[in-house]
């Protein structure tokens, strides 16, 4: 009987063991971990479209035209007949020179242009008389030979004489310095009572046209071998209507209101800086440009049919500086595609190899995956994140370091 209820605990005991260790394995089955959930990511579908490439370039500005002004004549200053600063027109007088002395040169050359002649009919009679006579014999040769020379020398003489007279009114003419241009005077280097002397190197004063100004700007001689290229290949058009048009922008970033036109390019390579310059002639009538100042001009380059653009924030860099996105595939999962850039357009990348179209493009949510992770794609709202008006494939373009071959 002992023994009996003592197999008895045991099965008691094993019993209540069982149901311990199935309770025990019941919790811990109900408190195993969910699984994770899939990541979501947004992404943009690569398309391609047309846009017209530029190129952003540092320039200066020049006057259309600059005269600087010089006396033609010596003599005394009398007077300053213009303000500083301000703007003339072709012809005005500026200074007067003392037109004395050049006065009186032009009427001493009026008077002896009168003496010689007052001397022509009289040795022309003479001369003709001896001709006559040189038929009967009655004079000699070389009395004759004389008349005539005599008669030469007297026309030449006149014409001398005429020739001082017009040198001197011209001379007088130049006391009266003018402006040769139509433009904007700068300060006087001269004051009245000066003594100046002809074609001396001190300007009197500067004029320069401001209406229409240029602006010059250096391009490197590989930007051009690029651009060359492209068009040979075909991965760029030009545009004839407007590709001579450049857009200018102030040294506060503002842009001038004005286009202008490129006049031409240099056929000259700088050897210093390896570059040419492409001369731009911009409208100036509120003179807001002026010459000397530093601008950037907005060139065009030409029309590229097939771009693809992707937003700047869905390129990433690996450790070398390399650029990078991630894709997502029809079966869900993350992949890696290495990029060629171009530029930057706005707040965009232009690829110009890396990617094709229908290609889906992580730009949120690239931090929480990795290649080949299965995520959730939802498209990705552009407008919600744009930064401000600068942005889109038709804001300024800057140059990319990444700059395609």
């Amino acid at each position: 009987m002992r023994l009996f209820n003592q197999m008895v605990s045991i099965t008691l005991m094993a019993t209540a063991l069982i149901s311990c260790f199935l309770t025990v394995g019941c919790d811990r089955r109900q408190q195993a971990p969910p699984p994770r959930p899939v990541p979501e990511v947004s992404t943009v579908t690569v398309q391609t479209q047309k846009i017209m490439l530029t190129t952003e370039l540092p320039g200066r500005t020049a006057a259309f035209r600059v005269a600087e002004i010089r006396p033609q004549v010596s003599g005394l200053i009398l007077k300053r007949l213009f303000e500083e600063g301000s703007d003339v027109k072709a012809g005005q007088i500026l200074y007067q020179i003392d037109p004395a002395p050049f006065q009186a040169a032009l009427d001493n050359a009026r008077a002896a242009l009168g003496r010689a002649e007052a001397n022509l009919p009289a040795i022309r009679s003479r001369a003709e008389r001896y001709k006559e006579l040189l038929a009967d014999k009655a004079v000699s040769q070389q009395d004759y030979d004389d008349a005539a020379a005599a008669l030469k020398q007297a026309q030449a003489e006149i014409e001398y004489w005429k020739a001082q007279v017009e040198t001197a009114r011209i001379n007088l003419g130049y006391c009266r310095v003018a402006a040769p241009i139509s433009g904007r005077i700068g300060r006087s280097n001269v004051t009245d009572g000066a003594i100046v002397t002809a074609y001396q190197p001190l300007a009197l004063a500067t004029i320069q046209q401001l209406d229409p100004i240029y602006v010059d700007v250096p391009q490197s001689t590989t930007e051009l071998l690029r651009l060359k290229r492209h068009l040979e290949q075909g991965r760029l058009n030009r545009d004839g209507t407007n590709q001579n048009k450049v857009k200018l922008i102030l040294e506060d970033d503002t842009a001038y209101p004005e286009e202008g036109t490129l006049q031409f390019s240099d056929v000259t390579v700088d050897p210093t800086t390896g570059s040419v310059i492409l001369r731009v002639v911009f409208p100036n009538p509120e003179s807001v440009l002026l010459p000397g100042m530093f601008v950037r001009a907005v060139i065009k380059e030409g029309v590229k049919e097939q771009a693809i653009l992707v937003p700047q924030q869905g390129v990433a860099r690996d450790r070398k500086g390399n650029p990078f996105a991630l894709i997502v595939n029809n079966q869900g999962k993350v992949g890696q595609r290495m990029l060629t850039l171009d530029r930057a357009m706005g707040d965009k990348w232009l690829v110009s190899a890396g990617l094709a179209p229908g290609d889906r493009v992580i730009v949120e949510g690239m931090q929480r995956v990795r290649p080949g992770a299965v995520v959730k794609a939802v498209p990705f709202n552009e407008t919600k994140t744009r930064r401000g008006p600068g942005a889109g494939p038709e804001a300024r373009p800057q140059k990319s370091k990444d700059g395609g071959a």
